[in-house]
C-alpha cells in the first residue's frame, strides 16, 4: 500500500475512534442540581469521608470515600448503566473518582468541579446528620483581623495535598516573622458556614489583612517565595 494513502486511512480511523467518544460534563452547583432532577433514577456519589458527608451532603447522596479501602468494592455495587452525579468538597477527588468510574465501564459520570463548597455559596439544599453546627462565626473570624501585624490567613483541609505542601513553609514564615506577621489557620471541613459567607469556593486559599483590610488573596498552590513578597 502508498505510504501516504496508508498513513491517511490510519487517520481517518482514529479520527473516527475520536468522535465516537462521549464528551463528559462537567456541570456548576446549580446545572448539577437541575440534571439530577431531570434524570430517572440517578445515582448521586459523594466521595468525600464520613465525616464530611456527616456535616452536610446532597439528598440521597451514597458515601463512597475516595480514600477509604473500601472505595473499589462499593463501586462494584453500582450499575454501570445509571447515570452517575458524583462530588466532593471541591472538585479534586471527584475528578479522579470519576476517571476511576469511567475506566472501570460506568457510561455516564457527570462531575461538579466546584463541589459543595460551591454547592453552599449557592445555598442549595443540604442534609445533615449531624445538626449540631460547629466552627467559627463570621464576628470571630473578624475579630481575628483587629491585629497592628498583618494576618495571614490559611484556609486548608487535612485531605488537601497542596495544603499539606504548602503547611510548613507557612509554619516557618510564622515563626520567622513573628515580630511582623500572625498566621491563622483554619479548617474548611469544620468551619463550612464560615467559608459559605466569605465565598470560599476551593482550597487552598490565602488571605492577607493589613488594618482589618483585605489587601491580597490567593486560591490554589503558591510557592513560598510568592507569599514572602506578599509579605515585605
Amino acid at each position: 500500500m502508498n505510504k501516504s494513502i496508508f498513513i491517511l486511512f490510519i487517520a481517518i480511523i482514529l479520527n473516527s475512534c475520536s468522535n465516537g467518544q462521549t464528551k463528559q460534563p462537567k456541570l456548576s452547583a446549580t446545572e448539577f442540581l437541575e440534571k439530577i432532577k431531570a434524570t430517572e433514577d440517578a445515582v448521586i456519589v459523594d466521595v468525600r469521608t464520613p465525616e464530611e458527608f456527616q456535616k452536610g451532603h446532597i439528598q440521597n447522596a451514597l458515601n463512597l470515600n475516595w480514600n477509604g479501602s473500601e472505595f473499589e468494592k462499593q463501586l462494584a455495587t453500582l450499575d454501570k448503566n445509571k447515570t452517575i452525579f458524583v462530588y466532593c468538597l471541591s472538585g479534586g477527588r471527584s475528578n479522579s473518582a470519576a476517571d476511576k468510574m469511567r475506566k472501570t465501564g460506568f457510561e455516564d459520570v457527570i462531575e461538579m468541579p466546584g463541589g459543595m463548597m460551591e454547592w453552599r455559596v449557592n445555598n442549595l439544599p443540604e442534609t445533615k446528620i449531624n445538626i449540631a453546627e460547629k466552627g467559627m462565626s463570621l464576628a470571630q473570624y473578624q475579630a481575628l483581623l483587629k491585629s497592628d501585624k498583618l494576618v495571614l490567613v490559611d484556609f486548608y483541609a487535612d485531605w488537601c495535598a497542596p495544603c499539606k505542601k504548602m503547611k510548613p513553609y507557612l509554619e516557618k514564615i510564622a515563626v520567622e516573622m513573628a515580630n511582623k506577621v500572625t498566621l491563622v489557620r483554619i479548617d474548611a471541613d469544620q468551619n463550612a458556614e464560615l467559608c459559605k459567607k466569605l465565598n470560599i469556593t476551593a482550597l487552598p486559599v490565602l488571605k492577607l489583612y493589613k488594618n482589618n483590610e483585605l489587601v491580597w488573596e490567593n486560591e490554589g498552590y503558591i510557592e513560598e517565595e510568592s507569599v514572602r513578597k506578599q509579605l515585605k
